[in-house]
């Protein structure tokens, strides 16, 4: 089990993404992959206040809800639960009124006490980040959160929100969540990662399969319009990404394993990941989820889907 960074929080180490809550998972399907989730080990739930905004009718918190509603039907214990704040219609950016009244409408939603890992979704620029980081640590020495965390920021802007927060002796991040998986890759390698590594972050990546397209069934452009997980999948259906495949699933039946499953134990073997998310919109789907959670893959299947995975102009 490991620790997210430097913080006392140790998980199962696959994160189940719960962005498919209240859009394409209802609440009779979201409590059973939750159930499925920890029924098989699964202890990190990771969602964000502004989901699922972006549904007609929906206005931004409907997964923190319907987590809180499971949450206190089964009483579940050591389960851990990230949100995120900054892109919620009614508390958007990071001022300090807005993270303080967007953190008190999660809490009431999730129906916790505290938030066990809080992060700053997107950077807020027009916001001076030493405000943002004072209004995180302020949560924290109130209680309202256990730890603080980012998602989406670069390399320099980390770096700049640990030096106020070392500076004023506000609480540090533990965690990183950057888009990061086998078909995107440079970017988080070479900026996030030695970051992380300096600083004692964990990361934990979202879009672990990659909208979908790592799960190996969507092997053609022609499937964006099938629904809106395939259209996410279909952009990766590259000469490039079906190679990446390919290799997935050689390497996946030596192991009698799934391609997903795959995908998911290369990226937990990355430098500095603690636990990959990945989302599952019915409860069938997990199982396959926590083998990647299990899977050890050798030092040559990883150097395989290293140098399979490993994108240039060329390789495109």
């Amino acid at each position: 089990m490991p620790l997210i960074g430097t913080s006392d929080l140790d998980v199962f180490p696959l994160a189940l993404g719960g962005n498919v809550f209240g859009w394409t998972a209802d609440r009779d399907a979201s409590f059973e992959t939750l159930d499925a989730f920890t029924e098989g080990g699964g202890d990190l739930i990771d969602t964000a206040d502004s989901y699922s905004a972006w549904v007609d009718g929906n206005s931004g918190g409907e997964s923190e809800r319907i987590i809180g509603e499971w949450l206190a039907s089964r009483r579940p214990k050591g389960v851990t639960v990230a949100t995120k704040v900054s892109q919620h219609p009614e508390f958007r950016g990071l001022s300090a009124k807005n993270v303080r009244a967007a953190a008190e409408a999660s809490l009431q939603r999730l129906g916790v006490e505290a938030i066990d890992l809080y992060y700053a979704h997107f950077d807020d620029e027009e916001t001076p980040l030493a405000e943002t980081v004072a209004a995180f640590g302020a949560l924290v020495s109130d209680g309202l959160v256990k730890h603080v965390a980012v998602s989406n920021y670069t390399a320099d802007r980390i770096r700049e929100w640990i030096e106020i927060a070392q500076a004023s002796g506000t609480a540090l991040p533990v965690a990183v969540q950057p888009h990061y998986n086998l078909v995107h890759r440079n970017d988080v390698e070479e900026d996030i990662i030695p970051l992380a590594q300096e600083f004692g972050m964990s990361l934990v990546p979202y879009y672990g399969l990659a909208k979908g397209f790592l799960t190996g069934k969507y092997r053609s452009t022609d499937a964006a319009g099938a629904s809106p997980r395939a259209a996410g999948a279909a952009q990766y259906a590259t000469a490039h990404g079906l190679r990446v495949i390919g290799e997935l699933e050689r390497i996946g039946d030596e192991h009698g394993s799934s391609v997903a499953a795959t995908a998911l134990a290369w990226l937990r073997s990355r430098p500095t990941v603690a636990a990959p998310i990945a989302s599952a919109s019915h409860a069938g789907q997990v199982a396959d989820l926590l083998a990647g959670g299990r899977l050890e893959l050798t030092p040559e299947d990883i150097r395989a889907l290293d140098a399979v995975s490993a994108w240039s102009p060329q390789t495109a």
